[in-house]
């Protein structure tokens, strides 16, 4: 039981380092982003080709896969995605889907459509017994990071003056520039790190996720469903949507095999039945 705890655990921490990038864009830009498993996937390449082809420690192509994909980022923002700032959400979802078919088909052709591994380090593979419970060393690894990860996001976002900055372009962007804001640049930085986390999430999760080119339709509804179960008025409200979502699909997948991955949707629906606006975000 405890370990099944520690994995949906480990689970859930992958799965908010992929979406907190998108509850950022989403929650504080207003903008959809259903492209954002694009820029997990090549995070996850990324750190596969470096470990695997280029011979970088596993540890070292963790930062390089974010940086890799902040830089995709910055450049698809500053290029595509500025135009569509203030037009229709529809408009935004089409363009953004239309890029994921676009990637999908980019990776596959280039890399083929078998599955990959990141190679991890042997002092990170195997398990450890903690009070009698066998805790696998890697899963450790991802909690602290990700630990790490959601703290420095939640003072960033909420009491620095950049976070600041950012709600005061979003909420008026034309009087933030009058008050010397630098909005298209807040902008794009936010963009930036929202997509690089995306591709720190595929980094991490090249070793325990399903990587192929079908990867950012296959985990789409995943990271939808993280925003929408927690909210997009804060960071705290994804995390522990993450966590809980984690925790019920790996007992839903041991205990209930056939059904597992209903239990995810079944929990996604009763939540929305009780707060439509999400577990920890405020009525409108």
């Amino acid at each position: 039981m405890l370990t099944l705890l520690f994995d949906g655990i480990a689970s859930g921490m992958v799965l908010f380092i992929l979406a907190s990038g998108l509850a950022v864009t989403l929650g504080l830009m207003n903008f959809i982003n259903l492209a954002h498993g694009a820029f997990a996937m090549a995070g996850g390449y990324a750190t596969v080709l470096l470990t695997t082809h280029a011979g970088v420690p596993f540890l070292a192509s963790l930062p390089l896969a974010f940086l890799i994909a902040a830089a995709l980022g910055a450049l698809f923002e500053r290029t595509l995605y500025v135009h569509l700032y203030a037009r229709p959400h529809l408009d935004q979802v089409l363009f953004s889907i239309g890029l994921v078919f676009m990637a999908v088909t980019a990776v596959d052709y280039v890399m083929g459509a078998q599955q990959r591994y990141a190679e991890v380090p042997g002092y990170l593979k195997g398990r450890v017994e903690l009070f009698g419970v066998g805790l696998g060393r890697y899963r450790i690894f991802i909690i602290a990071v990700c630990g790490a990860v959601a703290f420095a996001l939640q003072l960033i976002l909420g009491r620095s003056r950049f976070g600041a900055q950012l709600r005061a372009a979003v909420d008026d962007a034309r009087t933030a520039r009058g008050l010397g804001i630098p909005v298209s640049r807040i902008f794009t930085i936010t963009f930036a790190v929202g997509s690089g986390l995306a591709g720190l999430g595929g980094a991490l999760g090249a070793e325990i996720l399903t990587l192929t080119p079908t990867f950012p339709l296959k985990y789409m509804i995943s990271f939808l469903i993280v925003v929408t179960v927690g909210g997009t008025s804060s960071i705290t409200g994804p995390f522990l949507a993450a966590l809980l979502l984690g925790i019920a699909d790996v007992f839903g997948n041991y205990y209930l095999p056939e059904i597992g991955a209903f239990v995810t949707y079944l929990l996604m629906l009763t939540v929305l039945m009780i707060r439509p606006q999400g577990l920890f975000a405020r009525p409108r």
